[in-house]
C-alpha cells in the first residue's frame, strides 16, 4: 500500500468502524456510531468524504447505495500514528519514551513480565 494518510481523531472513530464492519454504507456507520458519537448523518458522510480524499477509504457503488471499505490496515496506521507521536513528543527517541513509560505507569508483575518477554525476543 502506498503511503499512510494522518487521520484525525474524529475519523479514527469512523475508522474503526470501517475496520471491524467493511464493507459498510453511510447509514451504517451512522447507525454504529450513534451510541458513542452524537453526530448527525451529514457529519458522518464528511467524515467518509474526507477519509476517500485521503486514500484511506475506498467505496464501490451498488444500486443507489455506496459500499466504503479501508484503504489501509488499521496496523498500518497505528504504527504510523506511533512514530508521529513518539517524533513530536519524544524527539524520535524510542528508549526515552519507554523509559518515561515505565516510570510514570503503574504495572503489575505480568505487565512487566510480558515487557520483559518482549525485549528478550528483540534482543535475539
Amino acid at each position: 500500500m502506498g503511503k499512510v494518510p494522518q487521520i484525525s481523531d474524529t475519523e479514527w472513530q469512523v475508522m474503526k468502524v470501517v475496520w471491524t464492519k467493511s464493507p459498510i454504507t453511510a447509514n451504517q456507520v451512522v447507525k454504529e456510531l450513534e451510541s458513542s458519537a452524537k453526530w448527525r448523518p451529514n457529519t458522518v458522510k464528511t467524515l467518509l468524504g474526507r477519509l476517500v480524499r485521503k486514500n484511506a477509504l475506498g467505496f464501490c457503488k451498488e444500486g443507489k447505495e455506496y459500499y466504503y471499505y479501508p484503504s489501509v490496515s488499521e496496523k498500518e496506521c497505528i504504527r504510523e500514528e506511533s512514530k508521529s507521536f513518539i517524533q513530536k513528543v519524544y524527539g524520535g527517541a524510542l528508549n526515552v519514551m519507554l523509559a518515561s513509560f515505565l516510570e510514570e505507569e503503574k504495572l503489575t508483575p505480568e505487565d512487566l513480565k510480558d515487557l520483559k518477554k518482549i525485549l528478550d525476543e528483540k534482543i535475539k
